[in-house]
């Protein structure tokens, strides 16, 4: 079997031949990650707790996580309504320790509007 075929002919109860996608070809975007693990922790600081006032709310959330995933996830978690979802990049900084360089760990953070009405009871996890 050829490492880059993306396709396997294999025949059913009937004896056709069908053509049925490998594991590998399968598309990890096309398939709804579990929303649990999808948002990994709320970011609670002085300026996440200040936008909470405004119906706003910080996530820590995967960084492969668009915005209409994180939607789905935040209303099937929290029950509430989301109007929308605001997502930003933070890149990790360069730390030293004496000699030796390392970074910081980079990570998404996603900004949740919820709608009129609608809020969260955030505790750190």
């Amino acid at each position: 079997m050829p490492v880059f075929n993306k396709l396997k002919k294999k025949k059913n109860e009937t004896g056709i031949n069908v053509k049925k996608m490998d594991s590998i070809s399968v598309n990890r975007r096309t398939h709804q990650r579990q929303s649990a693990f999808l948002i990994k922790q709320p970011w609670v600081t002085e300026k996440a707790t200040d936008l909470s006032g405004l119906r706003k709310y910080v996530f820590i959330v995967d960084r492969k996580a668009n915005k209409s995933e994180v939607k789905k996830a935040i209303e099937s978690i929290y029950g509430v309504r989301v109007e929308g979802v605001n997502i930003i990049n933070i890149k990790g900084k360069a730390k030293r320790l004496g000699r030796s360089l390392g970074r910081t760990s980079a990570f998404k953070k996603a900004i949740v509007t919820l709608k009129e009405g609608e809020k969260i009871d955030v505790v750190p996890a």
